[in-house]
């Protein structure tokens, strides 16, 4: 390929790259680091046929210079989510307009032009790969007046035309929270899952995330995609540790459920380096149980709760359970 194709990592939170002119300076204090990761963090190599899909999606993106962050940020699901079928791709450029506490994400005030053959690129990785479940997630792109949207549109255009069998999820920025843009992108769009990432809980939002970014505005762009595609599942994403506690978690997800999100998930938040924000406690297994039973409750349609969760993990197996489930609550629509 001409142009390199980043691979998300998950969500996004370990991607990245060097910012390139006109960076935004960089304002978030350095931290000591930490110690060891707790021992829940262990992870496994796969075995059996997992290790063959594994290794077929690797070779594949090996033999054709493909580019991943999946790779390069060492990610703990890559196993899991490559033999699954699953890949996260971000485009739109390698670095964010915005300045997120938590994010590794370059970021940078004029970003280059955004890539015209990214969208054909996109589909041949897609195609290449012989995914069952694409993610592509972005990088905001406050620079533009649409803030990326028709971009972002076109890219899921040309993955479904070339890969009609293939499920997609969009994981997408807050579009400066504009509902006519929102409506444009989403208008007769074939699309799977909307996605969109509250990051944290609201009292948090000035500590973690960049200022043009708050819960509320997230949850409006949730809400209001419900809203234009009923057809469509909403999804969102909660890091933990960053100061947060239990009762502010649950009010989280309440809030969530209200705007009509119907997949969630809860993972631990890593600091990517000393300049980020510092982990603040590292809830334990159990914990992440107790969330995934709330989470039950409260009635959402699926979702992944654990430390090494990211919104993405297991995207196509959340989005499978769903519509199981929705087929079991509506027969005569299966």
């Amino acid at each position: 390929m001409a142009e390199r194709l980043t691979m998300a990592a998950g969500d996004g939170r370990p991607c990245g790259g060097e910012a390139a002119v006109e960076k935004i300076p960089d304002s978030r204090p350095s931290h000591p680091r930490r110690g060891r990761l707790p021992s829940w963090f262990r992870t496994t190599l796969p075995s059996g046929e997992q290790q063959v899909k594994y290794n077929a999606m690797r070779d594949a993106v090996n033999d054709h210079s493909l580019h991943t962050v999946c790779q390069e940020a060492k990610c703990p699901n890559i196993h899991e989510c490559w033999s699954a079928g699953d890949a996260t791709f971000m485009v739109a450029g390698q670095e964010c307009t915005r300045g997120c506490r938590f994010c590794a994400v370059g970021s940078i005030k004029a970003p280059p032009p955004l890539d015209v053959d990214e969208p054909e690129n996109l589909a041949t990785a897609v195609e290449l790969m012989q995914l069952k479940h694409a993610v592509i997630t972005v990088v905001n792109r406050d620079d533009r007046a649409d803030s990326g949207a028709g971009h972002y549109r076109r890219c899921l255009e040309a993955v479904h035309q070339r890969c009609p069998e293939v499920t997609l999820e969009l994981l997408c920025s807050d579009l400066a929270g504009d509902h006519a843009v929102l409506a444009q992108l989403l208008d007769h769009l074939y699309i799977d899952v909307f996605a969109h990432n509250v990051e944290c809980v609201p009292r948090l939002d000035p500590t973690v995330r960049d200022h043009r970014a708050t819960f509320s505005q997230s949850l409006g762009i949730l809400r209001e995609a419900k809203r234009l595609r009923p057809d469509i599942l909403t999804k969102s994403s909660l890091m933990v540790g960053l100061g947060e506690s239990d009762e502010e978690v649950s009010e989280a997800l309440q809030l969530l459920r209200q705007a009509g999100v119907d997949l969630v998930t809860i993972g631990q938040y890593l600091a990517p380096s000393a300049k980020h924000l510092p982990v603040e406690r590292f809830p334990e297994p159990d914990r992440y149980v107790e969330w995934e039973d709330e989470i039950e409750r409260l009635g959402f349609l699926a979702s992944a709760c654990g430390p090494l969760v990211r919104s993405s993990y297991h995207a196509g197996q959340l989005l499978h359970k769903a519509r199981g489930i929705l087929a079991g609550q509506n027969p005569g629509n299966a």
